[in-house]
């Protein structure tokens, strides 16, 4: 992985990963029960970030925490939701890891009369979970191709890479991309890859699309782990002068590498606002029946963030104004 300066240190993010693997344990009876809390990887800041500030968020409202993480697999996230019932979880913050995949995991939970709510990613059936809390990703990824555009400019030929197709979000931005580059007749995305939100893969898919289409003019990518492994793989070839990078989720190395200028841009998601606000959701359900929110699934705008406005980045992924 390319070394850039970060928020979370190496130190932390090793902690971090751990504490992610740790087994759950029975909730005491004292305080307001256990909300477990499942995310995606912890080795990612994004999810780190996500697991983190829920879980703060539970205890500051009195709750016992428990935070687990399913690395994307639905049998992973299933025994973490057996475990959330075998402990008598009171409520469950999960981050599901497949769209379809996730609905057997969500209504075992429902049945056990655990209530689940859903943040970053949605699942293929509504009804279930109490609330759905996701990034507007065809907002955001709108907004990062125009800025794309701007960077790269209007002629020429590109590629891009995806994230995990389980993930609706992948698609969602993908398609939110084309419905802004498609009308630039003269730009022409030459390929693309999957890459599975994974910096490494990043790296190795980018070297890959360099290979077969050496005269791209830029990249554009799902996340910002994998625009981060494709400006390593530019680096090594001695490109990064003459391809630009666009990249999504607002980390804090996407980050960094603007400020150095080896990325134009980042599209941060408010996933610190979000996760805060699952927990909040689920505690006023848990009190009064009810979340406080309008409809089940609720969308929260992302914000693009350039060279001009680093200074406003004042934790891993929230802007000062």
């Amino acid at each position: 992985m390319p070394a850039h300066k970060t928020v979370l240190t190496l130190a932390a993010m090793t902690l971090g990963a751990a504490a992610f693997a740790a087994t759950p344990t029975p909730a005491a009876a004292a305080g307001k029960g256990l909300m477990t809390i499942i995310v995606n990887d912890p080795s990612n800041p994004y999810w780190y970030t996500e697991g983190k500030d829920a879980a703060a968020e539970a205890k500051k409202l009195g709750y016992q925490t428990s935070v687990g993480a399913s690395k994307g697999d639905t049998n992973t996230e299933s025994n973490l939701v057996d475990t959330a019932i075998t402990n008598r979880s009171v409520a469950i913050i999960l981050d599901p890891a497949n769209a379809s995949g996730s609905v057997g995991a969500v209504k075992k939970a429902v049945a056990a009369h655990i209530p689940v709510f859903l943040v970053n990613a949605e699942i293929n059936q509504e009804g279930l979970a109490k609330a759905q809390l996701v990034s507007n990703n065809a907002q955001g990824a709108a907004l990062g191709a125009q800025q794309w555009v701007k960077d790269v400019g209007q002629k020429g030929n590109y590629v891009e890479l995806l994230g995990a197709p389980s993930d609706n979000n992948a698609a969602t931005r993908s398609n939110g991309y084309e419905s802004v580059l498609s009308q630039f007749p003269n730009l022409h995305k030459a390929g693309a890859q999957v890459a599975n939100w994974d910096r490494t893969q990043g790296h190795d898919k980018m070297q890959n699309l360099l290979q077969a289409h050496p005269d791209i003019i830029g990249v554009i990518s799902g996340n910002d782990e994998m625009a981060l492994g494709a400006i390593a793989a530019l680096k090594e070839s001695g490109k990064l002068s003459s391809i630009k990078v666009g990249g999504f989720d607002g980390s804090p190395d996407a980050v960094a590498a603007i400020k150095a200028g080896e990325l134009q841009y980042t599209v941060l998601q408010p996933v610190a606002k979000f996760s805060k606000q699952a927990v909040d959701e689920a505690n006023a359900y848990l009190k009064n029946g009810k979340t406080g929110a309008a409809t089940e699934k609720q969308l929260f705008n992302c914000v693009l963030i350039t060279k001009a406005n680093t200074s406003d980045y004042i934790a891993p992924f929230t802007l000062s104004k």
